[in-house]
């Protein structure tokens, strides 16, 4: 669920032009297509069809049911195909197109950033990290322990992914400290591995320590607040404050894992 407040939808109808439950120059056509290319989304299917048929209509409700993130997506692609087309819905120029690039910004500050990701789950055709990857965009704000527990997993598929794609595939079900552990060590990322030689080598050598630790702290705090496990009733989770956090570092975690295979394979 995104967080625009009243005054940023009025901005947004303001500029698409949506008082006749029109979006731009678009038709039912051309609407579903742009959608499909900028949001990965049927646009006329449930559930944007919920809040009525009209163009304008599914735009709203798949501003309550999308997160900041690929909602910020959504209006710089609209900002773009606006300018590319030489639209000026709104009528007063600059002002409301400014006013929604800073909407967009906004919404885009405080999530985290999964596009490399996507990109090296794409490459390697590798079907349940991408569906991992969507799991913590869409859970990050509407249920942060999902994404936490999600973000743990997505350490896991991103380690045994490395190793089977070097030939060293994990057998039975280790925990995440091996799993990272066997992976480091094939990427030759262990900090004993640095020579003493390198610039900056004890600086490289603590970086590479800490970041060992990044996917056990995940299963910590999976184990404490993440989705996975039973917990009392009247238990309360953390906040999408502490998801960002969680996805943020595993998104990083694995995107420098993802790289330094690629590099070195």
């Amino acid at each position: 669920m995104s967080s625009l407040t009243i005054a940023d939808k009025h901005s947004l109808e303001k500029f698409l032009g949506m008082g006749g439950g029109y979006v731009l120059n678009f038709s039912d056509r051309t609407f579903g297509e742009f959608m499909f290319e900028s949001a990965n989304i049927d646009i006329h299917a449930e559930p944007y069809t919920s809040g009525g048929t009209s163009k304008a209509n599914k735009l709203r409700t798949y501003w309550k049911l999308e997160t900041d993130y690929n909602l910020g997506k959504l209006i710089l692609s609209l900002l773009d195909y606006s300018t590319a087309h030489g639209l000026n819905a709104a009528g007063d120029g600059p002002t409301v197109v400014e006013r929604c690039r800073q909407i967009a910004s906004r919404l885009l500050a405080g999530a985290p950033t999964l596009e490399s990701l996507k990109t090296h789950a794409k490459n390697l055709d590798a079907g349940h990290l991408s569906a991992q990857i969507r799991r913590m965009e869409s859970s990050v704000d509407a249920d942060p322990d999902l994404a936490i527990g999600t973000a743990k997993e997505l350490i896991e598929t991103v380690c045994k992914t490395i190793l089977a794609e070097r030939g060293k595939p994990v057998l039975g079900t280790p925990h995440i400290p091996t799993l990272t552990k066997e992976t480091f060590k094939e990427l030759k990322l262990v900090p004993d591995g640095v020579p003493d030689s390198a610039r900056g080598y004890e600086v490289i050598k603590r970086l590479l320590s800490n970041l060992g630790t990044v996917g056990n702290g995940l299963a910590e705090l999976r184990g404490l607040y993440g989705s996975g496990h039973g917990k009392h009733a009247k238990s309360s989770g953390l906040k999408p404050r502490h998801a960002k956090l969680a996805v943020g570092a595993a998104s990083s975690l694995a995107t420098f894992l993802f790289e330094t295979h690629l590099e070195t394979k």
